[in-house]
């Protein structure tokens, strides 16, 4: 819990030091990261490239309590374009490469992608064809993204050591935000449903329905940079066959700045604070986004 301190620490301090430079940062019109949260869809012919890190690492779970440290990294490409008029429809694709280090390396051998025999795990380990659009015309800030994860990896684990679900995942994230008058307040909300099926005897999440609702809060000093809070709790539902269930809770906050016109730089912390059959721990992501 003292890492959750320091981020609502460094949260808090961040809002003082840029509500200061703010006063001499006149908005220019809303930005990139004011414009177009995950609610909102491009345009036709524009482009949409993110491309998401997300580092978990784990020395505690809910099975044995203290454990050797676990770290798990997940690199997400994702490519959309606008197609039709009114920007109502969005189509694309996501890409995931993970690398895992196991039993007690360090949180950065992850990158080290070495492969090492009952230790390490990497590879490209799935491909999903996505969608965008939004269903009523009169509500432009409630959007849905459906998206087919197909698997790219033989064995879910190898040498004792777990890459990524050898299943199909069939994902629909509901999305909508509401901003506030005067452009400095922002709320977004999320429901992330995940659908998993295929050979329960391949894989452990199989069979299995996820469920992710997560808020975002966010404070916009300057139309160019953002502080932001946030919450999710996530529960696997066992649907039949596996008899596996999951929850857990996470806390976090993050800071978002626009590089450029086109390109933004994001980065996130979160805290796992509570759980069932799961692990504690923590995670450091950091995304680019250009929007063209």
């Amino acid at each position: 819990m003292k890492n959750l301190q320091y981020v609502t620490l460094a949260v808090a301090l961040c809002l003082t030091i840029f509500n200061v430079t703010a006063q001499d940062d006149g908005d220019q019109g809303r930005s990139n990261i004011q414009e177009y949260t995950p609610s909102k869809l491009i345009g036709k012919g524009q482009w949409d490239l993110k491309w998401f890190n997300n580092l978990y690492t784990e020395t505690e779970d809910t099975f044995s309590g203290d454990i050797p440290r676990n770290t798990f990294f997940t690199s997400t490409l994702e490519a959309y374009t606008g197609i039709g008029e009114n920007k109502r429809w969005n189509i694309g694709a996501i890409f995931e490469f993970r690398s895992n280090v196991v039993g007690g390396g360090g949180a950065l051998d992850v990158f080290q992608f070495s492969g090492e025999e009952g230790s390490a795990r990497s590879g490209f380990t799935s491909i999903a064809p996505s969608v965008k659009f939004v269903p009523f015309v009169s509500i432009s800030n409630f959007s849905i993204q459906s998206s087919f994860f197909i698997p790219l990896v033989d064995n879910e684990t190898e040498n004792g050591v777990f890459l990524d679900q050898n299943g199909f995942i069939w994902q629909n994230r509901f999305f909508y935000d509401h901003v506030f008058p005067g452009d400095k307040w922002q709320i977004f909300s999320e429901i992330n449903s995940e659908l998993n099926f295929g050979d329960e005897l391949k894989s452990f999440a199989n069979n299995s329905l996820r469920l992710t609702p997560g808020v975002f809060l966010s404070y916009f000093p300057s139309s160019k940079f953002t502080v932001l809070v946030l919450a999710q709790h996530s529960q696997l539902l066992d649907l039949g066959g596996n008899e596996f269930s999951q929850d857990f809770t996470a806390v976090g906050g993050g800071l978002k700045y626009q590089l450029t016109d086109a390109l933004n730089i994001e980065g996130l912390y979160t805290n796992f604070v509570r759980g069932n059959d799961t692990g504690l721990g923590e995670t450091f992501n950091i995304g680019l986004r250009a929007i063209f």
